[in-house]
């Protein structure tokens, strides 16, 4: 991978920013700042230097394009997760579930592994490789799982230009589930 070196730009924007952090974390008090400033230093020096990756950055208009997307999957899942728990029975079928990823930006890796996390109803477990675990609050059909996870994947993939995984979403991804909880009290009855 190779690394860009920052400018002073992107070193004022992230100074700024992490600034913008401290006083909505801290407050208005200027005694903060003794703790403040070293904080926001050291904050923009580890911006920079750990985020040196060609690539690293996702296209501006695509994350304009995500962020709805984004929304309204985190509605969808939200209302999903309050219709399964506050019915009777609830409808849920804890497990784990993993998933060949086809990204290989590791920014991009990194950003469908947190935005899986905040999505209601899954969760990022682990990632070795290129095999995602998740554990899902409803694992029993894998391949529906699949077909969302891959529609996350060619979305953030496009917010960092990958063309590879939006052209494979078509082909269902090979399942490799590990038993869920329902699996689990099936073989136990």
């Amino acid at each position: 991978m190779t690394r860009s070196k920052p400018t002073l730009g992107a070193g004022l924007r992230r100074l700024v920013l992490f600034a913008g952090a401290w006083l909505v974390i801290a407050g208005t008090d200027p005694t903060s700042w003794i703790i403040g400033v070293p904080a926001v230093i050291a904050a923009t020096w580890a911006s920079l230097h750990l985020s040196r990756r060609a690539g690293g950055s996702p296209r501006l208009l695509a994350a304009l394009a995500f962020v709805p997307f984004f929304l309204w999957q985190s509605l969808k899942g939200a209302f999903d997760v309050a219709w399964r728990v506050m019915r009777p029975r609830m409808h849920i079928a804890p497990g784990i579930h993993t998933y060949p990823l086809r990204l290989t930006n590791a920014s991009a890796r990194v950003v469908l592994l947190d935005t899986l996390s905040l999505l209601p109803g899954t969760l990022s477990a682990d990632l070795r490789g290129d095999v995602l675990t998740v554990h899902a609050l409803d694992a029993a059909d894998g391949a529906l799982l699949d077909a969302d996870i891959a529609r996350l994947e060619r979305r953030i993939g496009a917010l960092f230009g990958e063309r590879r995984a939006s052209v494979t979403i078509e082909s269902e991804p090979k399942r490799a589930d590990v038993p869920t909880g329902q699996d689990t009290d099936a073989a136990q009855a």
